[in-house]
């Protein structure tokens, strides 16, 4: 892999990407970033004497062939993924590949789905699918096309293969390298054929990661490793108390730190400013300060909690109708269930850090983001200066769960760099990063439903909780409708003839809130999924059997819950206490049925034995890839159905590391088989697919082992205790 950060000037117009998309025009760039960030740069603009057809792909004299990745690596295995697609409708040298970053540019690199440069929503792949087969599809094109005008025959009678031309009659070949100057000149397909799956070289395989060895070995820089010549470290500390400020500050003794250099007093937060990460460490451990913790200072979860309750009392906005809700609820006996969801933080590994260099008249940033671009808008802003005089350097992310989807913390760094002489690396210790995170929301999901002929005959669904998608993205919020909110909720598989969904938006005082890996999926799923077991034992039957009856109209679906049921040995017998669970879901574009097995001892702790998940993905671009991100969501899901809760009281956070904000420890972890569908469908998502499939079906395992039938997350130990 190449091994420089880049610097790339800003690239054409929307109307150009546009235009570029809509004819397979597209320009690729991606480098894995090896080195630190003092070390040389690449020039500005490196397609001079290069073949760059679109804004994904370039190749040079030598037939170095390189692919720009518009999301970015986050441990999703994306930079191995895109360029598979890429280099088979190019027909490159895999081999040979190298890859770069794709620079902040919402034209070129905006991700189809939102409009904006963003890696999230489990669509890297669903969304781009199209995308990169035309942009390599038309560089082989015209990769071809000028080989034959240099042969002076039809197209039609020459190949690609390997990062060469062929023509088939003669024999001669021409490499990629050797068709630079005249594949320039060749007009940019409008609808470039694109392979038959059945010719896909690269597709379909279980290629290993190629960030893989770089990890491995430390060669890969992330956010918190970038270097410059000359940097200091800070750390900080915000008010406690959401919404806090600074009333007073005692510097005396952290000025005495060895390696102190400076104190940096804002409205909301003091940095210290150090040699070394310890120095800043012990000198903010020195600080006396007093704070002026305003309105919140009493907040308590109590307090929000019965808001919410208040609030999902209420009508919501109807964000879905089939049918007579009215005639379905004359069928029978109404059921109602209650499900809800606490705050959750995020806790990546890679704690929040970026670093900022701050010059009159420039602001230059490393960090490791999911939005680049909004980076570089909230730099110019806390800077104060014009968005094209902000360099944003990304880097490989220490795992992202949507918690760098925000840019807060880019415009902190800024605003700490501009009172530093020089570049500043500015770190949140993991009980800052826990306390003042934006975290997943509160929910409250409030079901009814009618049986009829042991099938569901009417089902009203509403949900409350933060519109996420208001704030983040407010275009996409009409109607009173947050689309996150609502995401398989409005999309329910079952046949259901009599269905309404209601969205309240209610939002917790001073908290704030955000993506979390999944979020409305994953409270959504936990809510139907757990409620559909709560069905299935009213009308007598099987949990399996009863989903089966309703999946007449998804047969993708289908076919995975029965392939999960064969494979988990759903029906054999288990020990007492012991119990299998199960879940289905079409979340992200995929379609996963999942089997979780758990014993509840006498004091109700819960052990998992087992994991089994059937999943149709579509085309696998890398099945091993989809294996791994459905173990490592299903550990995140059931590790926050296990333990995670953020609690508040006097309007704190009250967790502050992994001592009391837990983690499934490896000796906890059970056999997690993982059995994909390859439907021949163009590609779902699968980061977040096993997220929202582990806590309903591990639920429903703890339900069939002991009879009760929990309805809030994290599990109660309490309630599953056996009474004396």
């Amino acid at each position: 892999m190449q091994d420089a950060l880049s610097k790339i000037s800003p690239l054409p117009s929307r109307r150009t990407l546009m235009t570029g998309a809509l004819a397979g025009g597209f320009v690729l760039a991606f480098r894995l970033p090896l080195k630190a960030a003092n070390e040389p740069e690449q020039p500005a603009d490196d397609t001079a004497g290069k073949f760059a057809p679109n804004a994904f792909i370039r190749i040079d004299h030598s037939g170095k062939t390189t692919l720009v990745m518009p999301q970015v690596e986050m441990g999703q295995g994306v930079y191995t993924a895109i360029p598979m697609i890429l280099a088979d409708e190019l027909d490159a040298d895999f081999a040979a590949v190298t890859l770069e970053h794709a620079p902040p540019n919402d034209k070129l690199y905006g991700n189809p789905t939102f409009g904006i440069q963003v890696t999230g929503n489990s669509n890297s792949i669903r969304s781009f699918w199209k995308p990169l087969r035309v942009a390599g599809a038309s560089a082989r094109a015209m990769l071809v096309a000028a080989a034959a005008g240099q042969w002076q025959v039809d197209p039609a009678s020459c190949s690609a293969s390997n990062g060469k031309v062929t023509h088939s009659a003669s024999g001669r070949v021409l490499a990629y390298g050797d068709l630079v100057d005249a594949a320039g000149s060749v007009p940019v397909p409008q609808n470039p054929p694109l392979k038959d799956p059945k010719n896909f070289n690269l597709i379909g395989k279980p290629l290993k990661r190629l960030d893989t060895p770089n990890k491995t070995d430390g060669k890969v820089v992330y956010g918190i490793d970038a270097m410059l010549p000359g940097m200091k470290f800070a750390t900080l500390l915000q008010c406690p108390v959401f919404g806090g400020k600074v009333a007073h500050v005692d510097d005396s003794a952290a000025k005495a730190v060895p390696g102190v250099r400076q104190i940096v007093v804002l409205d909301d937060l003091v940095a210290v400013v150090g040699d070394h990460t310890w120095a800043a460490k012990k000198g903010l451990d020195a600080l006396i300060i007093t704070w002026n913790e305003g309105t919140y200072a009493n907040l308590s979860s109590a307090d929000i909690w019965n808001d919410l309750r208040a609030a999902s009392k209420k009508d919501g906005v109807v964000a879905k109708s089939v049918g007579d809700i009215a005639k379905g609820f004359a069928q029978g006996e109404r059921i109602d269930g209650e499900y809800e969801l606490p705050f959750l933080a995020h806790a990546t590994m890679e704690p929040l850090n970026c670093t900022v260099h701050v010059t009159p008249g420039a602001c230059e940033v490393w960090t490791g983001t999911q939005v680049m671009t909004r980076c570089q808008s909230y730099a110019a802003q806390a800077a104060g200066l014009p968005i094209d005089k902000v360099t944003v350097h990304n880097h490989l992310l220490g795992g992202g769960f949507g918690r760098r989807l925000e840019a807060d913390m880019v415009a902190t760094a800024v605003r700490i760099a501009m009172h530093v002489d020089g570049p500043v690396k500015v770190m949140w210790f993991r009980e800052e990063d826990i306390r003042h995170d934006v975290y997943r929301p509160v929910y409250r999901d409030t079901i009814s439903a009618v049986l009829s002929n042991g099938r569901i005959a009417a089902w009203k669904y509403r949900i409350t909780g933060s519109g996420v998608i208001a704030r983040w993205l407010p275009a996409a919020f009409q109607n009173g409708i947050d689309i996150d909110a609502v995401d398989s909720a409005v999309d329910i598989p079952y046949d259901i003839p009599n269905l309404q969904v209601e969205y309240v938006r209610a939002e917790p005082p001073a908290v704030p809130t955000g993506f979390w890996r999944g979020v409305g999926p994953n409270n959504n799923v936990f809510a139907i999924e757990c409620f559909i077991d709560e069905l299935a034992r009213k009308a007598g039957k099987d949990p399996v059997e009863f989903r089966r009856g309703m999946l007449d109209n998804n047969p993708r679906l289908k076919a995975a819950l029965d392939l999960v049921a064969e494979k988990s040995g759903w029906g054999q017998p288990l020990p007492a206490r012991t119990g299998r669970g199960v879940s289905v879901q079409p979340s992200f574009g995929s379609f996963i049925a999942t089997v979780v097995e758990a014993e509840v001892d006498d004091k109700g702790e819960v052990y998992l034995r087992r994991v089994t998940s059937a999943v149709d993905t579509g085309i696998a671009v890398n099945p091993d890839t989809i294996v791994a991100q459905l173990q490592g969501g299903l550990i995140f899901g059931l590790t926050a159905a296990l333990y995670g809760e953020v609690t508040i009281a006097k309007g704190r956070v009250q967790q502050s590391n992994f001592n009391d904000y837990r983690m499934l420890r490896i000796d906890q972890t059970p056999p997690i088989e993982v059995h994909v569908i390859d439907s021949g469908a163009d590609p779902g998502g699968i980061g977040e697919t096993g997220v929202t499939a582990g806590p309903p079906a591990l639920r429903n395992a703890i339900y069939a082992a002991t009879g009760v039938a929990l309805r809030r997350l994290p599990i109660d130990r309490r309630a599953l205790a056996v009474k004396a």
